[in-house]
């Protein structure tokens, strides 16, 4: 897993439209780059609803979000519809940058292992510097942690 100080790796991910997001595009902004297992899941769904909810604090911020899963454009489309979401959704369909950070692991879920997304949020800095780290999620207090980080 990727740390506090270190650089984000390179990448460039299509977004729902795509449109090409690339580490180079976010340099002089700071960008929380959220990844998480998949579209229309109950707990994935209150997250994307918090940042949609919590938007125009990070924009005040000039902080931009970016919601990165294996899912594909299509599935980003509904979800994005579906939920009125208010920012791009990058699709990590063979998941390069998902295990170039470190977040694609094995995950135990009711007794099945299976290879997928720890849900994990990076708040990056206009160098592309990790300005800090959410490990394992806790949707709840996500958007107080982030508040804090940014503060």
């Amino acid at each position: 897993m990727l740390s506090k100080g270190e650089q984000f790796p390179d990448f460039a991910l299509e977004n729902q439209d795509g449109e090409t997001i690339t580490k180079e595009s976010l340099k002089g902004k700071k960008a929380i780059l959220y990844f998480y297992p998949r579209d229309n899941t109950p707990t994935c769904t209150t997250e994307a609803c918090d940042f949609r909810d919590n938007l125009e604090m990070f924009n005040d911020l000039d902080v931009h979000v970016y919601g990165i899963s294996g899912d594909t454009k299509r599935k980003h489309q509904n979800f994005i519809a579906k939920h009125n979401l208010n920012f791009d959704l990058l699709v990590d369909e063979d998941y390069q940058l998902s295990e170039a950070t470190g977040v694609y692991q094995l995950k135990k879920s009711f007794g099945k292992e299976s290879m997928g997304i720890v849900r994990t949020t990076f708040v990056i800095d206009e160098n592309g510097e990790i300005m800090d780290v959410i490990e394992k999620v806790k949707v709840k207090t996500q958007m107080e942690e982030l508040k804090a980080i940014l503060g």
